[in-house]
């Protein structure tokens, strides 16, 4: 009987080039692996299935079936042995479906690529009706190998179900890009980190895609899976095509679901209903996601489409071509209801829904190039009440924000971004008078009952934006002074006081009453204001508790908190601090904790970090004038006891750590060093390792759905919690964060207590203001290069808190805002 052995390297991914490279290298391997298959089976005939556009590799195949022949190893009675086994090239079209094995079949029988039903499968009814095993390159140029080495050999490599190694085409944002072989099961962690050497953005990981145009989108939080068959197919997508790109949060989850169904839905054959029409079905729900025209029922029903497609289809194509909506609708669904609740695209990817990409990273969604643009124009009191219309915190902003915006910022694609922290605080400090934003009388909402818990910055925001709808809020804030952390931690010289009461001024002075030393679960309940006859209550009384250091020593006194520490000076004024400082911890608190020492007399600082200097999540900037200041900064250092005499702290114990395997942050662990210790001698420890909530304070009370840090769970688009008349934002729902997310959180909530109040959307603000401002489309970029911010010097920060960052010039800041690209304009235009 007639028998046939097929090689399929079709290729049909447009990003992988696996099989090509060991066509174009090593031919010999796969042919060879071809005769072995053949002779095995009894075949007569093999084919190469290669796509016309690979010319090298067809080139390389003819040079050595040409050279096979030479030898005997082709043709009749081949070695004397009786076997008969011959070899032909068929050059495919490039269609993607021709790498379904019963396609590929049609397309060597000179029929078009179309699938057809199984069973039967191809080693029963294959080409021409007659048995057929099809193999792929790579475990063809394996055989041989294996045969001539052994399968225990090859079983070294591998999982327990997954033996070997496997090719990957590595793409997308990562810096070492190519073709990469690895164990199968070896850690997408290792993958990107070890081998591709992380992301080239130097953002992190946000998704790895596998398995070319229908594999699926796994998570950074599943960076840990193995890299095999099983793995993979668990977590929704597939091996395929061995295809893997590295996605960053600069990628959008709906645009690359969209993207890979635009190539898939091209590609089908139109064989079969489910995969002709549901994919032209899913692609039209996509584009009207990503057009901001869609509605939260159009998600389930893209999900039941997606499922009928991949449960329904004839052949692999329409199998998988729902992997990619699949698992971002799995992994991604917050992305997806931001797109359909918010009409906003969270990466700056989607055109309908961008104004500019900076606005996309601003937390509190203030229109960056409306502002700057006024400032480039010299029109500063505009500027300032353009952008207080998302943001009260302008001065704050201006001083402590973390800039996500510049982060965003295209100008960085031609040199580096706008400074637009700096042009801000030019722009704050030119404010001779009040710039207060709208504020609309309503009363009906004055006459409503309505509650702030926490006069930080999410609390402080709500009420403003409350106050601006026309409500009359009462703030009840448990120290004596309102601002949370913005006065409790911040310390002066990143955010002086003057500033920052004038703008908790500004927001008391709409409309807000402000009640101090009156604190939850002492002075009133839940359930009392409920009983006064508050109809919302909002919840934003942060993290403000330190967390232990859980090592021998640093009860009674051994360890201070960070937060703690910044406290008792940024309140009272005073704070006991050592001469021999250690600080442990690598966030902002650290480090704002370490200059404070300094400043406060001691003589020598140490900041101890587990991982290493680049790791540290504080920011860059404040560790560079740290250490300018003089703290010393020791890394991978663990510590293991504070050390007493007499009940007063002698020296810290720690042990030198080694950086380890990477974890799920892309940061490597620290693993102790066996037997290496050392002691610093201290008389002041430090901790500043994370905070968390007042325990019991608000749950107790309601039980209130929490995660797995304490943090309130709620809406992400309104700030409601499981309690109807509840909501809440800030470090509180988030865990540690920044200012700028917490004030962007007490906006949203104010937004849903309104509408829970009176069953209608009062947020006029969200209205995209309209900016006269000059702007020439056609005249080219100005190349003024980004200006530098001027530091106090270091000679004069000793002993003071006077504030270290200084502005710009009236020159620099115009200049500086004159660099703007105008992301916004074609959007105005649009």
């Amino acid at each position: 009987d007639v028998k046939y052995v097929i090689c399929n390297g079709d290729e049909g991914d447009p990003g992988a080039f696996m099989d090509a490279s060991i066509m174009d290298g090593d031919p010999h391997a796969v042919l060879e692996g071809m005769l072995i298959a053949g002779f095995a089976i009894g075949a007569s005939q093999g084919y190469v299935y290669c796509r016309a556009e690979y010319p090298l590799a067809i080139h390389r195949l003819e040079i050595a079936i040409a050279q096979m022949r030479d030898m005997g190893l082709l043709g009749e009675n081949i070695l004397g042995s009786g076997f008969n086994f011959d070899l032909k090239i068929k050059m495919g079209a490039g269609a993607f479906v021709c790498g379904e094995e019963t396609a590929l079949i049609a397309s060597i029988e000179g029929q078009r690529g179309m699938p057809r039903p199984r069973p039967p499968f191809p080693p029963i009814s294959g080409l021409w009706g007659k048995p057929t095993v099809i193999q792929n390159v790579e475990s063809l140029g394996n055989l041989p190998l294996i045969l001539k080495n052994g399968a225990e050999w090859f079983s070294e490599y591998g999982s327990e179900n997954s033996k070997g190694t496997k090719t990957f085409a590595l793409a997308g944002k990562i810096k070492r890009t190519g073709l990469v072989e690895v164990p199968l099961g070896t850690k997408l962690l290792d993958i990107i980190y070890d081998v591709g050497g992380g992301t080239s953005s130097g953002k992190a990981v946000k998704a790895v895609q596998t398995g070319g145009p229908s594999g699926g989108c796994i998570p950074a939080a599943r960076l840990d899976l193995p890299v095999d068959y099983e793995s993979l197919t668990q977590a929704g997508t597939i091996m395929g095509s061995g295809g893997m790109i590295v996605l960053d949060e600069d990628n959008c989850m709906v645009d690359i679901a969209r993207y890979f169904l635009t190539f898939t839905q091209a590609e089908s054959c139109g064989k079969c209903v489910p995969c002709r029409v549901g994919t032209r079905a899913m692609l039209g729900i996509l584009d009207k996601i990503v057009s901001g025209r869609a509605e939260m029922a159009d998600l389930d029903r893209l999900e039941e489409i997606a499922y009928t497609v991949k449960n329904g289809s004839l052949c692999g194509l329409g199998q998988t071509a729902a992997n990619p909506v699949l698992t971002t609708l799995r992994y991604f669904r917050d992305e997806y209801e931001a797109h359909v609740k918010e009409k906003r695209c969270p990466a700056g990817v989607c055109p309908a829904l961008v104004v500019a990409p900076c606005m996309c990273g601003c937390p509190a969604g203030v229109y960056i190039p409306g502002f700057v643009s006024l400032v480039g124009e010299r029109r500063y009191d505009e500027a300032l009440r353009m952008h207080r219309e998302r943001n009260p915190f302008a001065s704050v902003c201006a001083r402590v924000c973390f800039h996500a915006c510049e982060g965003k910022c295209r100008r960085s694609a031609l040199d580096s971004p706008v400074s637009i922290r700096s042009t801000k605080r030019f722009m704050v400090e030119r404010e001779k008078a009040p710039q207060l934003p709208e504020v609309r009388e309503n009363p009906a909402a004055s006459a409503r009952k309505v509650a702030v818990i926490g006069a930080g910055p999410a609390g402080l925001t709500c009420a403003f934006f409350l106050a601006r709808m026309g409500y009359r809020p009462v703030i009840f804030e448990a120290e004596p002074k309102p601002g949370g952390m913005l006065v409790q931690a911040i310390p002066a010289y990143r955010l002086p006081r003057t500033e920052l009461d004038r703008e908790i001024d500004m927001i008391t002075g709409l409309g807000a009453a402000l009640k101090t030393n009156c604190r939850l679960g002492r002075d009133f309940t839940l359930q009392s204001l409920r009983d006064d006859g508050y109809e919302a209550v909002f919840l934003g009384m942060g993290m403000p508790k330190g967390q232990n250091l859980g090592i021998p020593g640093e009860e009674d006194g051994g360890a201070v908190d960070a937060l703690g520490f910044l406290k008792e000076y940024n309140v009272t004024g005073k704070a006991q601090v050592g001469k021999k400082v250690a600080v442990i911890g690598g966030g902002n608190a650290a480090v704002d904790a370490a200059r404070t020492a300094l400043r406060l007399g001691a003589e020598e600082v140490t900041i101890l970090y587990r991982r290493t200097r680049n790791e540290m999540p504080a920011y860059a900037e404040e560790i560079d004038e740290a250490e300018n200041e003089g703290v010393r900064l020791w890394t991978l250092a663990l510590p293991l006891e504070v050390v007493k005499e007499n009940g007063a702290v002698k020296s810290l114990r720690c042990q030198r750590a080694a950086q380890g395997e990477f974890d799920l942050s892309g940061r490597r662990k620290s693993l102790a060093v066996e037997g290496d210790f050392f002691t610093l001698e201290v008389d002041q420890v430090i901790a500043a390792i994370g905070q968390e909530p007042e325990a019991g304070v608000i749950t107790g009370e309601l039980g209130l759905k929490q995660s797995r840090n304490g943090a309130i769970q709620v809406d992400p688009v309104t700030g409601q919690t499981g309690v109807e008349w509840l909501f809440a934002g800030g470090d509180n729902t988030t865990g540690p964060a920044s200012v700028v997310e917490a004030i962007g959180a007490g906006e949203r909530a104010a937004v849903g207590m309104d509408l829970f109040l009176s069953g209608e959307r009062h947020d006029f603000w969200r209205a995209r203001p309209h900016v006269d401002t000059h702007f020439d489309p056609l005249a080219d970029p100005d190349m003024t290069p980004r200006a530098p911010m001027e530091l106090l010097p270091v000679e004069k920060r000793r002993g003071n808190f006077e504030e270290v960052e200084l502005p710009y010039t009236e020159e620099q800041a115009v200049m500086e805002a004159r660099r703007c690209l105008r992301c916004d304009f074609c959007a105005e235009e649009h």
